[in-house]
């Protein structure tokens, strides 16, 4: 039986003012209407280009600090549920859509995208022209600003360049206070929390015995914890902020096998004596192809980050330093590895939830250096 639903809002008229001065009339949808002259939200706008999985996105820690514009124009259309979390809330300032569907329907959904939208403290906007705003992101690159109703000078007045994640150790904000661990009888992994998805620790706990750390550990309390291997996570924000990686890395380095993802990618660089940049609009989306440097074999992959490595800083950090795969639409290192310290990593994610599962085969990979210990 399908769960049908639907749910009295209020649509609020208002606009999105970018910081290049750029205006997008759309609705405020909320349960009560907002007040004249309200500022509702702020934070860096960037698109997403996934056709389903509006709920993974929108919970995906790696958000923190932005808000979140769907190229798809239908939103909201089967709910949401508590399986399909990514973590515990919307870590996203506001999420921006062409058409939210008041009605939801789907036998798994347990509320709407509003009520997870409004629980998490965040923002839901619709009747934004976002294929207008994702035209203009991608000639002038992703911009900081703010969503409110009323007077549109006012709101120019309150957009800032501080309102980028430049700068910004988001890693902190999002990762986890306590130890998690997952029992099995397997080899351990220490997974390091800079903004880690539920689904990713599924992933690790199928395979291994996990153990689920704080970002700030220090290097001698994870050593300490007897791991296999270690894994660096996904998580927000701007890799050259998050300066205790470094030292945290660099003391792991060589005692095991280290996989890095995403934000983890770029910190295993930078802890290597890499630099890291910020792209001009990022890669936010299911379906971004990675060629495989070693067999040509091109991966679908999932994405979501506005930094990346810069290739010829890595290269020139370690001679061992190997590109295993490269972004084929604007050649962005998507992957790299260290030979002599048993570490590897890459831009993208394999558990791409949602997304391809063309890149499973990297948590193998993982056991396999592992089991070579």
């Amino acid at each position: 039986m399908l769960r049908f639903a639907t749910q009295e809002i209020v649509r609020t008229p208002g606009h999105l003012v970018l910081l290049d001065g750029a205006v997008f009339p759309l609705e405020i949808v909320s349960r009560n209407e907002v007040s004249a002259n309200e500022h509702v939200a702020s934070g860096e706008v960037v698109f997403n280009t996934v056709l389903t999985g509006y709920q993974e996105v929108v919970t995906d820690p790696s958000y923190a600090g932005q808000m979140i514009a769907f190229t798809n124009p239908h939103i909201g259309n089967y709910g949401c549920n508590d399986i399909d979390m990514e973590s515990d809330r919307i870590w996203a300032n506001a999420v921006l859509v062409r058409d939210y569907s008041e009605t939801y329907s789907n036998h798994r959904a347990a509320y709407s995208l509003l009520d997870l939208v409004e629980r998490s403290g965040a923002t839901l906007v619709t009747s934004l022209d976002t294929r207008a705003l994702t035209r203009h992101l991608r000639s002038f690159g992703s911009l900081p600003g703010v969503i409110g109703s009323g007077d549109v000078t006012k709101l120019k007045l309150e957009v800032s360049p501080k309102l980028s994640t430049d700068n910004k150790d988001l890693a902190s904000l999002v990762t986890r206070s306590q130890v998690l661990v997952r029992q099995r009888d397997a080899p351990r992994v220490v997974a390091i929390d800079y903004g880690m998805k539920n689904s990713m620790i599924e992933h690790l706990a199928n395979r291994f015995e996990l153990v689920v750390v704080p970002a700030n550990m220090p290097a001698s309390e994870v050593l300490d914890l007897a791991p296999d291997g270690v894994f660096l996570s996904n998580g927000p924000g701007d890799p050259s902020a998050v300066t205790y990686s470094d030292s945290q890395i660099q003391a792991i380095l060589g005692q095991v096998p280290i996989f890095g993802i995403c934000l983890g990618h770029q910190l295993l660089a930078r802890a290597i004596g890499a630099a890291t940049y910020k792209l001009k609009f990022g890669h936010h989306g299911g379906n971004h192809p990675v060629g495989r440097i070693s067999n040509g074999v091109v991966e679908i992959t999932s994405q979501n980050h506005n930094y990346a490595v810069d290739e010829d800083s890595l290269l020139g950090a370690r001679s061992d330093a190997v590109i295993t795969h490269k972004n084929l639409n604007d050649g962005v290192v998507e992957g790299f590895s260290l030979g002599k310290d048993m570490a590897f990593s890459v831009q993208y994610h394999p558990e791409a939830a949602p997304g391809p599962h063309d890149s499973y085969y990297l948590f193998e990979l993982f056991l396999d250096e592992i089991k070579k210990r």
